[in-house]
């Protein structure tokens, strides 16, 4: 499955589906998309690790905690989400940054972060 949008991955191919079980992305199509409403930018495709959950609600974005009232149905290692550009970003530099799928990273990722940087990250799509 690939983008309803058309958009291009990292790799400048096709945008592939993220995860549709828990079902992810800013429209909740299982897509990396981003669009004008979303000012988090959910683009970077990434498995889930315990530390980067832990991290994540150090920094008061909990992201295990089911809130169905949004969607959300709570992580947990091994899920695959996307996540906000700035907040993968802020986990890199803190040690604790996901691996992240390539072909379902949003070439927008490209303007904040660099494809190497991505790479040294990436998993297969069947990997996790």
């Amino acid at each position: 499955m690939t983008s309803r949008l058309g958009s291009l991955n990292v790799l400048g191919t096709p945008l592939a589906s993220c995860s549709t079980d828990p079902m992810t992305g800013w429209f909740r199509d299982g897509c990396c998309e981003t669009g004008a409403q979303d000012r988090g930018r959910h683009i970077v495709c990434a498995v889930m690790t315990d530390e980067f959950l832990a991290f994540s609600r150090a920094q008061g974005n909990d992201l295990i905690t089911p809130m169905p009232q949004y969607r959300f149905p709570g992580l947990k290692a091994g899920d695959r989400w996307c996540l906000c550009l700035e907040r993968w970003r802020e986990a890199h530099r803190a040690g604790a940054a996901p691996r992240v799928v390539l072909e379902a990273t949003h070439q927008i990722a490209l303007e904040r972060v660099t494809l190497s940087t991505l790479q040294q990250f990436a998993v297969r799509p069947d990997d996790s």
